[in-house]
């Protein structure tokens, strides 16, 4: 470390510098304004804006903008389904140098030896990779994960330089009442507590916020965003793939409570991180949205470092990290250039390469047991009267869970569906009702919870996925039990991964050996695989708007209404129950 007077006169400009920046437009997150200055850096620290002539390179910006590199409050890696070296990677390009991981998908499936991989990945990377850990593992006991973390486990990983909190705490009617495993968790000497609350009455908010829960990515609407803000909260707006809710919530933003808001991704496709990007496409969507550009800068930069407890990062001043992104223009976010602690990172969009972590114990994590295609039945005991207008098919009414387009909320639907001579329920295309069912993968114990769905479009064929959040058990939906059994027989053999089968033929899959969630392949082979995909999951009907895996994924989901489906069967989340199918 340099002595005392040294940094005072590298920061007077008195003293010869690594590098300055001549002639750059500062979005200045700190003041809130844009100005021309040089700015200097050295040993990858800003030592100050102003005017510097002594410095070992100089880079002439000529009138480029400057903003810190940009922070993603809130994403988890896996959801990506790249590994961490090619997810950080692509971050890179789209100026994103730091990132708050939770990586409660993968300890789903893993448990400690999860985090530690994406400790251990994270650590060599030129990259602000912190990590939050797990909270609810599994999320409820209406579920069957592939571990289980308490505090005992959990208590390993404080004091790990990387780690800064207690990741999303979902299970948050275990806050209220205080139930000790969730109290022992939330007093862990950890800075950060995330929320992830849905839902919740505006009375408990109180109660969630008193557990020293600080920022929320669940809201929906504006209304839910300013009952969070009121109460002190940090508000995360969410421009994922799947839930999309940046627009509906940017009317909750103003000058007032601006810094109190900040930009996260929480799940992110690898073709939108392609085409789209990360937190860059969400400082573009919020700006054309009509937030001045400052202040979208400042929430994908100061705004989430602050919330987030990362000090020394997110501004270009003296003594902050000298993360920064070169714009050429500032309202279409341009990116030229990208530097971390002070040297170039990328440039033009091009993304670094880096060497992966091994994968050992990481892979083969897909065991169901004993297996029959027979399991995928649902029979009802008795058989039904004939149903008005339909005079020669017999139907049963069951309970179907209903789609929303753009978000991880479904709807409790209803609906009559055909039941064969031998009893059994089948999907019905032209109510646009398929079969879902989620198999237990962790301890091959066999258990299939089964029901229907409504809005995936199918009209023939199968998906099968052990993306499935947040146990990540094999979740497979289609049009007949023949080929939703091919579809979840070719995941199976792949050790995890993405399947589409229509008749007999598998047209599409993607393995993903790491725990079933994530490939160690480039960005650019898993979008192409992905897209091929989603183009052979259209040619089943399936819509053109919706990622028919990322919807999928979300269906197991059992805490987010109104219903879902795990292998313990359909689940009443309202009432954290599992309900019949079948009405009788």
């Amino acid at each position: 470390m340099p002595g005392w007077n040294e940094r005072m006169d590298q920061a007077r400009g008195l003293a010869k510098i690594d590098l300055v920046l001549r002639h750059a437009m500062l979005v200045n997150v700190l003041s809130g304004e844009i100005h021309r200055s040089d700015i200097g850096i050295h040993k990858g620290q800003f030592v100050g804006i102003g005017s510097y002539t002594k410095a070992e390179q100089e880079l002439d910006l000529e009138g480029k903008y400057v903003v810190p590199g940009l922070i993603d409050g809130h994403v988890h890696i896996e959801s990506s389904q790249l590994c961490p070296e090619e997810f950080c990677s692509l971050l890179l390009a789209h100026g994103v140098t730091g990132a708050v991981v939770d990586p409660h998908e993968i300890a789903n499936v893993l448990g400690v030896k999860g985090i530690r991989y994406i400790l251990n990945s994270l650590a060599p990377l030129p990259f602000n990779g912190f990590v939050v850990l797990p909270s609810c593992v599994p999320a409820t006991e209406l579920e069957t994960s592939g571990a289980r973390l308490s505090a005992r486990e959990l208590k390993e990983f404080v004091g790990h330089p990387r780690v800064i909190g207690l990741g999303e705490v979902m299970d948050y009617p275990s806050v209220l009442s205080g139930q000790s495993d969730m109290v022992a968790k939330l007093e862990l000497p950890l800075p950060l507590k995330d929320g992830h609350a849905p839902g919740i009455a505006a009375e408990d908010l109180n109660a969630y916020f008193l557990a020293g829960i600080v920022t929320e990515h669940e809201c929906s609407t504006a209304a839910e965003a300013r009952e969070r803000l009121r109460r002190g909260f940090r508000l995360m707006l969410r421009e994922g793939s799947a839930a999309k809710n940046l627009l509906d919530l940017l009317p909750a933003v103003n000058s007032e409570n601006a810094q109190r808001c900040l930009l996260v991704t929480d799940d992110r496709h690898p073709a939108d991180l392609l085409i789209e990007g990360s937190i860059d496409h969400l400082v573009r969507l919020a700006i054309k949205a009509g937030q001045p550009p400052v202040r979208a800068v400042q929430m994908a930069t100061i705004n989430a470092a602050q919330a987030m407890g990362l000090s020394g990062l997110g501004a270009v001043a003296p003594g902050y990290q000298a993360d920064f992104v070169i714009l050429n223009e500032l309202e279409s976010f341009e990116i030229s250039a990208v530097y971390w602690r002070g040297r170039s990172v990328s440039a033009n969009g091009k993304r670094p390469i880096f060497k992966h972590y091994g994968l050992e114990g990481l892979t083969g994590s897909v065991h169901l047991g004993p297996w029959h295609r027979e399991k995928l039945e649902i029979k009802v005991h008795s058989k039904p009267a004939q149903s008005q207008g339909h005079s020669s098919v017999v139907r049963c009414k069951v309970n179907v869970i209903g789609i929303q387009a753009h978000s991880l909320v479904t709807s409790a639907l209803t609906a009559e569906l055909p039941v064969l001579e031998n009893g059994s329920i089948v999907p019905d295309s032209e109510q646009d009702i398929a079969k879902i069912a989620v198999l237990e993968r962790h301890q091959a114990s066999g258990r299939i919870g089964i029901g229907f769905i409504k809005g995936l479009g199918l009209k023939m064929g199968a998906v099968a996925s052990t993306v499935a959040h947040d146990s990540h058990n094999l979740v497979v939906a289609g049009m007949s039990d023949r080929e939703m059994d091919l579809a979840l027989r070719t995941v199976l053999e792949m050790g995890g991964g993405l399947c589409l089968v229509a008749g007999d033929k598998v047209i599409g899959q993607l393995p993903l050996p790491i725990a079933g969630l994530m490939t160690d392949k480039s960005p650019e082979e898993v979008a192409a695989q992905l897209e091929r995909l989603h183009a052979a999951g259209h040619d089943l009907g399936m819509a053109s708007d919706i990622d028919p895996f990322m919807t999928l994924a979300f269906m197991s989901l059992p805490v987010i209404p109104e219903l879902k489906l795990t292998d313990l069967g359909l689940v009443d989340v309202s009432r954290a129950r599992i309900m019949s199918v079948v009405i009788n």
